[in-house]
């Protein structure tokens, strides 16, 4: 098992931060286009390499989000039409998120085995996730994932201030 800690800054207006290990080394940097369409957000291992992506799928009636891992898109979260609060889904073969994922603590499974957890650590200056990866081969997918909810996250709260102005 791995623990990984995801902070980000909370007046960065680059979208940059990292994702420490137990002993707050760095294991991956990410990288938010600023005003920039497509949105996207680079996930780059130690050595800068691009291992995965997040998009933003621009002109779509709902918000849609694509990501992937290694150049093979892995999964989409995408808005449901909905009246009242808003619903997300999440399509990937074999990936499922059981919990409450909007107030990031969750479990993330492939074909019904545990593959990860997430827990949001309260009390911090911005936000912070601890996540633990209990099969390393899908560490980079879960890190994607974590962080592409973020964005949803992020996402529909701008959508929601701009709506209220």
């Amino acid at each position: 098992m791995k623990q990984l800690y995801i902070k980000q800054k909370v007046f960065s207006l680059s979208g940059k931060f990292t994702v420490k290990d137990q002993q707050e080394k760095d294991v991956y940097f990410v990288e938010g286009s600023f005003m920039q369409i497509p949105k996207t957000f680079s996930i780059m291992n130690t050595t800068r390499d691009q291992v995965a992506l997040i998009t933003k799928k621009t002109f779509s009636m709902l918000p849609k989000f694509f990501v992937e891992v290694n150049g093979r898109e892995v999964l989409t979260i995408k808005k449901e039409f909905s009246f009242f609060k808003a619903r997300y889904t999440i399509d990937a073969a074999g990936i499922e998120v059981n919990g409450n994922w909007f107030d990031m603590d969750f479990q993330v499974l492939q074909h019904g085995k545990v593959v990860g957890t997430v827990s949001k650590e309260w009390f911090t200056w911005g936000d912070s996730y601890k996540v633990q990866v209990l099969n390393e081969e899908m560490e980079t997918m879960v890190i994607a994932l974590v962080v592409a909810i973020d964005c949803v996250k992020a996402d529909q709260a701008a959508a929601s201030s701009g709506a209220t102005t």
